[in-house]
């Protein structure tokens, strides 16, 4: 009888002693799980990893950058502030408590692309300054959300100067619904030329970036005219080789190179300078690359074979934009233009110049405008000051 008792409290004693081991290990893993919430991190490959609840500021003037402020900032991202549609996002112009106007991008929840995009911008931008790259000037992430806050640069995009244009003066501030004039030829010259500086800028650091996006929407203009880069989400730096080992096909439909076609899929600077090329025979035709270009013979070719047509049967002054006045365009300067932007978009990447010889050869044209502008200006020829 006493052994009965005696086994019947051992038993119980082991039921209890079983049950407060899976109490233990069922509160230790509820403890552990709140603890990943509130201090998890997201990796992404080649980037350092984040913090979930984070912002930072890179540029002194401002305070740390917090999301309430961004909420309250863009009204709840409220369309009405849409003033671009960059990868991945939307950008909204906002004015922050301390009365600094800014560009704030938020970025879609594309899961891991996303993510990339936004890592890229960050991380790159955050460390850049050059006048013709546009300024990152924070960040901010809060759970799912992942917000850019970038310098506001007033004209908007070269892509609304080119294709949203209107009798309004070029002096007039950009906004989704401002009227905008067509460019001048001079100035579209100085902005090509100030693009150019900037890619050859990043193709000449000490880890070289390879953007893989360049385009008109790409482009920002701020009240002079000046450009600026924008929109590093597809930006890849590369080590030690000219080119960075990538899975994915990058960029916009008419502006990648041929060689992606051929199933590369590596990025070089190489590839920069083909869009870059493509963007010359945009800015000077006015024609969109992803639009087929007809022929004589009605044969619908890309803008690139299109102009080298073109150039060939030295037709080159019909090729530019009907909007660009075609009073004082000299001849020789026009045909030089198409020539280095034929030289850029060559079918083979080798063909192609480096970014910096593509700066030597626009500042020689560029010296060549000036020196037109000075020459006519006695004369009541009405050109862009560059």
């Amino acid at each position: 009888m006493d052994l009965s008792i005696l086994a019947a409290a051992a038993s119980l004693f082991v039921v209890i002693l079983i049950c407060a081991i899976i109490f233990l290990i069922c509160r230790s893993r509820k403890e552990n799980h709140q603890t990943r919430t509130t201090t998890r991190t997201i990796p992404s490959p080649n980037l350092s990893p984040i913090t979930v609840e984070e912002s930072t500021s890179f540029d002194p003037s401002l305070s740390r950058i917090s999301m309430p402020e961004l909420i309250a900032a863009t009204r709840n991202f409220a369309a009405e502030g849409i003033i671009g549609d960059g990868s991945f996002g939307f950008v909204y112009k906002a004015r922050l408590s301390n009365g600094v106007l800014v560009a704030i991008k938020k970025l879609g929840l594309d899961a891991f692309q996303g993510f990339r995009e936004f890592r890229a911008e960050m991380e790159i931008l955050g460390k850049l300054r050059h006048r013709n790259i546009v300024k990152i000037l924070g960040y901010c992430v809060s759970g799912a959300d992942r917000i850019l806050i970038y310098e506001f640069v007033e004209k908007g995009s070269l892509d609304q100067w080119l294709y949203d244009t209107s009798s309004v003066d070029e002096s007039s501030v950009s906004s989704p619904s401002t009227l905008r004039s067509p460019l001048s030829w001079e100035t579209r010259i100085k902005i090509i030329r100030e693009v150019a500086m900037g890619l050859s800028y990043l193709h000449y650091l000490e880890s070289p970036i390879i953007h893989r996006d360049i385009k008109a929407s790409n482009v920002l203009l701020d009240s002079e005219f000046e450009a600026h880069i924008a929109d590093f989400g597809f930006a890849r730096r590369i080590q030690g080789t000219h080119s960075h080992v990538s899975t994915q096909v990058a960029g916009t439909m008419g502006y990648m190179p041929p060689e992606y076609k051929d199933g590369a899929t590596a990025a070089t600077v190489k590839a920069d300078v083909y869009s870059f090329g493509i963007l010359m025979l945009e800015v000077a035709t006015g024609k969109r690359p992803n639009w087929p270009m007809k022929m004589e013979s009605g044969k619908e070719v890309g803008l690139a074979e299109w102009a080298r047509k073109m150039v060939g049967q030295s037709r080159e002054i019909e090729m530019v934009d009907e909007t660009v006045s075609k009073d004082g365009l000299r001849e020789a300067e026009v045909r030089e233009y198409f020539r280095i932007a034929c030289l850029c978009s060559s079918e083979k990447a080798r063909e192609r110049p480096s970014m910096s010889e593509v700066v030597s050869l626009l500042n020689h044209l560029s010296d060549s405008v000036k020196s037109h502008f000075l020459v006519n200006q006695g004369n009541n020829v009405v050109i862009d000051v560059l």
